[in-house]
């Protein structure tokens, strides 16, 4: 029989990618992580993509919350929790580990699992240990998933000061004075340990900077004037990572540059100076977060110094294998050098971090911002590349 003559089914449209934006977290920097992803969820143009919120509790279950991002903000200096967001207190979202099938499950105790549908991107807003550092990244490698930002080797070695600056050293960027106390010295040898660290004191002078290791946004941080104050530096330090590093004191102006990977490869933004803020010792939580510290975008550089920043920072950004965005945090020393101080792979993304802030004086507002990063994940495959 002819079917010439039969009614036609409509074409289906097509369907939009799947966005899951995933968020919170185990890591002291969880409600930093909450208020990113409530940004990011304001920006995402919802006629170009699906969006899947999901948070990550504390205690590190996967919960499916709601899409409302006004509540995902600081208020009376109280940052947000997932647990607050969270949809039921019990039931867990489920990722596959199986990368023929991207379907991501609810399930709750007592019921049938429910199909939330194909995820074909996920965008990790997580800052800090489990979530920024290769854990969810490389669970996302297993999975089949393109995500947003930098692969599992980066991811670490952008959580880990020790490694990025020895990653660094060894491409020739220039990085600060710096040594470590790791977790088992510590515990066995304290009085070693502090006699090491006052021997940097004795080469490189007094302030140090006692920093957990693989820690962020300014979090377990102590400036340390003197031998006396070691001892409860390295307790804070420790509440947040067992392995410390310390640093000396650079003297100059604090200067960010973010890097964005389009499609003819990474560029460099304007860069942005932190400049010192009162009543803070340094650029800690407090002034990052609650007091909403003014950065200067763009820095008021030379032209010399900016393109030299802009480039040193692409070349820290090709040094980690990174993908995606970074910002590099740098010094300009009294001399006249920039030197290197880190890099964020997932830097704050909030409406007044410093990241969407130096591409918005670049030319690319934040909603464009988002778009970009989400294309160039749906570009990648995972695995080996």
């Amino acid at each position: 029989m002819s079917t010439e003559n039969l009614p036609q089914s409509p074409e289906q449209p097509p369907r939009k990618p799947r966005v899951a934006v995933v968020f919170g977290g185990r890591s002291s920097e969880h409600g930093i992580s909450v208020v990113t992803a409530g940004a990011v969820l304001r920006a995402i143009d919802r006629t170009k993509y699906d969006v899947l919120p999901i948070g990550i509790t504390l205690d590190g279950r996967w919960a499916l919350t709601a899409d409302e991002p006004e509540r995902m903000a600081i208020v009376d200096r109280q940052q947000p929790s997932v647990d607050l967001l969270a949809e039921s207190a019990e039931g867990g979202v489920i990722l596959p580990v199986d990368p023929s099938n991207r379907e991501v499950v609810y399930s709750e105790p007592g019921s049938v699992p429910k199909a939330l549908g194909e995820v074909d991107v996920v965008f990790p807003v997580l800052h800090g240990p489990y979530g920024e550092d290769g854990t969810l990244q490389g669970l996302l490698e297993l999975s089949g998933v393109p995500y947003v930002g930098s692969g599992v080797l980066a991811s670490a070695v952008g959580q880990d000061k020790e490694y990025m600056k020895r990653v660094f050293t060894s491409f020739g960027l220039k990085v600060g004075p710096y040594t470590v106390i790791r977790p088992r010295e510590w515990e066995l040898d304290p009085a070693g340990a502090r006699e090491r660290v006052a021997e940097f004191a004795g080469e490189h002078g007094w302030p140090l900077f006692i920093k957990p290791a693989r820690a962020g946004s300014s979090f377990g941080i102590t400036k340390v004037d003197s031998f006396e104050g070691l001892d409860e530096a390295f307790e804070e330090a420790r509440r947040h990572d067992p392995k410390i590093i310390v640093e000396a004191l650079l003297r100059g102006r604090e200067i960010e540059c973010g890097v964005l990977e389009f499609e003819d490869g990474p560029r460099a933004s304007v860069p942005a100076e932190i400049p010192p803020v009162q009543s803070h010792d340094f650029y800690d939580f407090e002034a990052k977060y609650i007091d909403s510290a003014p950065g200067i975008v763009p820095a008021p550089l030379t032209e010399e110094q900016t393109a030299e920043v802009r480039r040193l920072a692409v070349e820290a950004f090709d040094a980690a294998s990174c993908e995606g965005l970074v910002r590099a945090d740098f010094f300009l020393t009294e001399d006249g050098e920039f030197v290197i101080n880190e890099i964020n792979t997932m830097p704050g993304f909030t409406p007044i971090s410093m990241y969407p802030r130096m591409w918005e004086e670049t030319g690319v507002d934040y909603p464009r911002l988002v778009d970009l990063l989400v294309q160039a994940a749906l570009r990648r495959s995972t695995g080996l590349r």
